[in-house]
């Protein structure tokens, strides 16, 4: 079963739980009807999904309730078994053993591995086809996968040389900083490491993990250091946004992701994790910490004094600093006639209405030629609370949107001209008096 299939499996078990407890979670029922609802549901049969059962106890659906009533709709996911992709005939260290055969010869098959360890006395037990099957494919270790495997681990042994050739990025949640309204919010550090030199590219906190903060991160090593070689990263919906990919398209930079549960090739991200815990997150006060700026100011501090400043083994003991000084000549600039600003603004379409406008993000805009009835592409900058979108027609720019101001456009005087004159093509007639009344009407809703 892929991933897909068990999402898709999870969700439709998570819609019958909902379906059961969803009457219940009324904050206005007394709790003797929440009692008389548990009882009167658990004399019920129901179709479940992925089980033969057909009742559910008391105990079931309370449990089902309390869930919700604490984490919300995603408490009534199931969760997987602890002795998921394990096997009762091997005891773990065997299953360790076997699980390292077969990794170090990815041509191995299983049968062949467990008929060879037991040859060598360390397998003392036998195991069924089908046992055996299952504990392979929910570890991962199927021949095919172990092929790839293999080749993605013999390709991330290749130790990139110029600085910008490779860069990795990854996320670590830290602890509780305050906002700024004074409330605590945890911390999430978003790092892109140089993996020929492991110099720091970009590092800095912030309360959300999302590909606005990637991008940001991406954008400063392009404006700062010059062309990135490519970008390696895990499957994290930070990393995985279309925006991005399009972004990246564009700049003629390959994003690659790591396999899911492999963590090989992450082993930069994770040493530096492992240092910054050490050396600066343990030796800070947090207490003293007063917002995300003040943790950001200590945290580049901490690298350009002591982190870059310190000799690193895989580096014959020179400093990351040392290391990207002495092959900053490699590094290749950025095309200068490429406006980055553009090139990182987002992309969207929608259809005119009407009456000349389009929503986005919440926000009702005005388009500032009239296309009744067409779709247009928009760029914005998606930074921005309230973006002002450029507007595109078939390729063509079109102006920039305007926001429309409600009050004043129901003020707007209209007639039956105004009300007919526009077609469903999309065209407006060449009456005189239409065209007066409409722009006397876009510039009233037009804010100023």
């Amino acid at each position: 079963m892929n991933l897909t299939e068990k999402e898709r499996k999870a969700l439709e078990i998570q819609e019958f739980r909902y379906s059961i407890i969803a009457e219940m979670a009324n904050p206005y029922l007394p709790r003797g009807d929440i009692r008389q609802m548990i009882k009167e549901k658990a004399q019920r049969e129901y179709i479940i999904p992925y089980s033969t059962r057909r009742r559910l106890s008391e105990a079931c659906i309370k449990k089902w309730y309390l869930k919700f009533k604490k984490y919300g709709k995603p408490g009534l996911l199931p969760k997987p078994r602890s002795d998921q992709g394990k096997t009762k005939v091997f005891s773990e260290k065997e299953q360790e053993i076997l699980i390292k055969a077969l990794e170090k010869d990815p041509l191995l098959s299983a049968t062949a591995a467990v008929r060879m360890l037991q040859r060598k006395g360390i397998l003392h037990q036998g195991i069924s086809s089908s046992s055996l099957s299952r504990f392979i494919l929910s570890s991962g270790l199927d021949k095919r996968r172990r092929r790839f495997a293999a080749a993605d681990e013999k390709a991330l042994k290749f130790q990139f040389f110029s600085p910008l050739e490779c860069v990795q990025s990854d996320c670590m949640h830290a602890f509780p900083v305050p906002d700024h309204k004074g409330k605590k919010r945890k911390a999430i550090l978003l790092v892109l490491i140089d993996d020929a030199t492991r110099r720091i590219l970009y590092a800095s906190f912030a309360f959300t993990e999302n590909a606005l903060v990637f991008e940001k991160g991406i954008i400063h090593v392009l404006k700062c250091h010059g062309r990135i070689g490519a970008l390696y990263t895990d499957n994290g919906s930070t990393f995985v946004s279309n925006q991005t990919r399009r972004i990246l398209d564009i700049l003629g930079i390959p994003l690659f992701h790591s396999r899911p549960g492999r963590p090989q090739g992450k082993g930069k991200n994770e040493r530096f994790f492992r240092t910054l815990r050490d050396q600066f997150l343990r030796t800070l006060d947090q207490d003293s910490i007063k917002s995300l700026a003040d943790l950001n100011t200590r945290l580049n501090t901490w690298l350009e004094t002591e982190y870059h400043r310190n000799p690193h083994s895989a580096l014959g003991n020179k400093t990351p600093l040392e290391t990207w000084l002495a092959r900053v000549d490699r590094i290749i600039s950025l095309d200068p006639t490429i406006n980055l600003d553009d090139v990182f603004l987002h992309e969207a379409k929608r259809k005119v209405t009407k009456d000349n406008a389009f929503t986005l993000n919440g926000t009702y805009f005005e388009v500032p030629v009239p296309l009744p009835g067409q779709t247009i592409r928009l760029l914005y900058d998606p930074h921005l609370p309230k973006p002002v979108p450029r507007v595109f027609f078939e390729g063509k720019y079109q102006g920039d949107a305007g926001i429309v101001d409600s009050y004043a456009n129901s003020k707007v005087k209209r007639n039956k001209i105004t009300n007919s004159a526009v077609q469903d093509t999309g065209k407006i007639k060449s009456d005189s008096k239409f065209n007066f009344n409409i722009k006397a009407g876009l510039s009233a809703a037009k804010t100023k």
